[in-house]
Formats: structure tokens, C-alpha cells, sequence
């Protein structure tokens, strides 16, 4: 039974979400503030967070700010009546997988829920080896990229996409093709996460100027090695 720590400071709200998703067969832990929500984090280790952006004492981003220092892969969907495309694109960056507008439907939220909750792939047993992407080396599995002695962690989605973008090094990764396959659809905001995740995977490997990854405009990206 997958585990969901629920954020949500509007006590009637919180209530009627709690139920709604036990009803459905989550096991659901509720917390009335950032701050409590981050130590019931720690406490439970769940599959899934999910989180209002206006809270007290500790809003949503900065939560999940937290969260990402802790936990690089568990998924984080944000409940917010904000719908500015710079927060939207703040909430991607600081490590949210999702984006629910307030006010929405049940039904909507189970979906996105299980959705984020099927892309979190089952352990995969070690290939032949590290990839070499230029000077770094790449381990797919373990989500790790090194150059020297640094190491950078990536999340689950930073990994998964870097290694398509490997898989289809100097050709061409359809934009299209990458958001059905690790969001989901090809919509608006999920467009937007995806650049910033590009964004963050040239951040990863600019000490190597021979890498690059390249915008083919209305087509997609191509690592260039």
C-alpha cells in the first residue's frame, strides 16, 4: 500500500483529501505545516509528498528544497491555488515532479498520484559499467555522475532523461517523445519542466566544453559528444 504524506494547513481541506485517498487504498499521513510535514518526512520515509504551497512556518518550495537535500527521488506534487508561470517553473526547479491547481477534482489528483507513483522504477541491477559521456562518467543505475572526485546525485528524472539523451547522442531526442515517456503528456507545464531539467543537465556537465546539449527548435535536444 503506497504511503502519501499530505501537506495541507486548511484542517477541513486536509480531512476531506485524507479520506478521499485512504478510500482509494493510500495509506495517508497528514501534516498541518511545512515544518511538521518535513519531520513526518523523516519519520516515514513515504512513496509519495504532497503539498500545499502557502503553508506557516515552512511553505511548500522551501519544503521541498529540504526534501530534495534529504531524498533526491521521491516524488513531490504541489497544491497550489498560484498559477504564474514563474512559479510554476520555481516549484520544477526546486525539485517538484508535479503541479495541481486549486480547485481540482478528486479524480484528477488520484491520477496524478499514480502516475508519479508508476515511474518510480524498481531497482535495476548494475550494466557493464559507467558511461563515458566526455571527461564524466555516467552510472545510470546508482544516478550518479562523476568528473574527478566530484560526484553529482541525480534525481530519478535527470537520470532517466540524461540517459536517453545518451542513448540518442549526436541525433536527435524528440521533445515529444521524452515528455509521454517520463511526464506523462506533452502539456504546457510539463514543456516547461522539461527545459528546466535541461537546463540543470548542462549545469552538470559544463566543465567539459566538448559536451553539449543542443536545441533542435520545435524537434527536441541532442547531446553532442
Amino acid at each position: 500500500m503506497p504511503t502519501i504524506l499530505l501537506i495541507e494547513d486548511e484542517p477541513s481541506l486536509g480531512l476531506i483529501l485524507k479520506d478521499s485517498l485512504e478510500s482509494r487504498g493510500f495509506a495517508v499521513r497528514l501534516a498541518a505545516d511545512g515544518e511538521a510535514g518535513l519531520h513526518e518526512f523523516r519519520q516515514q520515509c513515504p512513496d509519495m509528498v504532497v503539498a500545499d504551497v502557502m503553508m506557516p512556518k515552512l511553505d511548500g518550495f522551501s519544503l521541498a528544497e529540504q526534501i530534495r537535500r534529504e531524498n533526491a527521488t521521491v516524488p513531490i506534487l504541489f497544491l497550489t491555488a498560484r498559477s504564474q508561470t514563474a512559479d510554476v517553473v520555481r516549484g520544477f526547479e526546486l525539485g517538484g515532479n508535479d503541479y495541481l491547481k486549486k480547485p481540482f477534482s478528486m479524480d484528477e489528483l488520484i491520477v496524478r498520484i499514480k502516475a508519479q507513483l508508476a515511474r518510480q522504477p524498481a531497482a535495476a541491477p548494475a550494466p557493464g559499467g559507467p558511461l563515458a559521456i566526455g571527461r564524466y562518467l555516467f552510472d545510470h543505475p546508482k544516478q550518479k555522475l562523476r568528473l574527478g572526485a566530484r560526484e553529482e546525485t541525480l534525481t530519478n528524472r535527470e537520470a532517466e532523461l540524461l540517459k536517453r539523451l545518451y542513448d540518442q547522442r549526436n541525433q536527435v531526442l524528440e521533445r515529444n517523445k521524452v515528455l509521454k515517456e517520463l511526464w506523462g503528456d506533452d502539456s504546457f507545464f510539463n514543456g516547461r519542466s522539461l527545459d528546466v531539467f535541461i537546463s540543470r543537465l548542462r549545469r552538470y556537465l559544463a566543465d567539459d566544453p566538448q559536451v553539449q546539449i543542443v536545441n533542435i527548435r520545435g524537434i527536441g535536444y541532442k547531446l553532442m559528444l
